[in-house]
């Protein structure tokens, strides 16, 4: 019989990251907010692509660049399809794209808050070891502490100390890999043996607090 409890967490960021820029209308800088809707022109076989953005304080627009001047050919047809649709669902892609963001702009305000699904892969709460595989498709600035101190309740020193002490590792491993940003594919690893309340930190590894 397995110790082991494997969850995967697939985490979803919940607001997308504002760019801070100046803002002719405010007469200062601002954050902008994507507004969901992008702007698609064309220049005989050469197409030009913005995603649309709103001062959050007067409503004045800013186009993120998404690609210019690019051959039709060149763009990739499921993304040609979504930007004369609006499609939710890419735009949203887009939106929380904070590496592409960053092309753009270098001060970006980022928000941590977020929803996690939780999947059982093996194993159950009567475990001494617990395995977490995160997903995060979409880049997130969320730090692996404060999304195990939130969703485990267990407090950020306590972590620190279980990190010290060779019973949490994170794989890849990285130096102050607690301090870091989540990453889509790592996996995180508790040894709970010695750990008094090791079935109520399983069973919130499974259920949301």
């Amino acid at each position: 019989m397995s110790h082991t409890l494997t969850v995967q967490w697939t985490i979803s960021p919940l607001t997308a990251p504002r760019p801070i820029l100046a803002c002719s209308r405010c007469g200062g800088h601002r954050p902008f907010v994507c507004s969901g809707k992008t702007r698609l022109n064309a220049n005989g076989r050469r197409l030009d692509a913005w995603l649309i953005y709103r001062c959050a304080a007067c409503d004045d627009t800013w186009n993120r660049p998404i690609f210019e001047r690019r051959n039709v050919a060149n763009v990739d047809a499921n993304a040609l399809a979504s930007l004369q649709s609006n499609d939710p669902v890419w735009i949203r892609q887009m939106a929380f794209d904070i590496e592409g963001l960053r092309q753009c702009t270098d001060r970006i305000e980022e928000f941590v808050g977020c929803h996690v699904e939780r999947r059982v892969m093996s194993g159950t709460t009567a475990c001494t070891r617990l395995e977490i595989i995160l997903a995060a498709p979409g880049a997130s600035s969320l730090r692996v502490d404060r999304l195990l101190s939130t969703e485990l309740a267990v407090s950020r020193a306590r972590l620190t100390r279980l990190e010290a002490g060779g019973l949490l590792t994170l794989v890849p491993e990285a130096r102050k890999g607690l301090q870091r940003p989540i990453r889509h594919g790592s996996r995180i690893v508790l040894d709970l043996s010695a750990q008094d309340d090791r079935a109520e930190i399983a069973r919130r590894a499974l259920e949301a607090t």
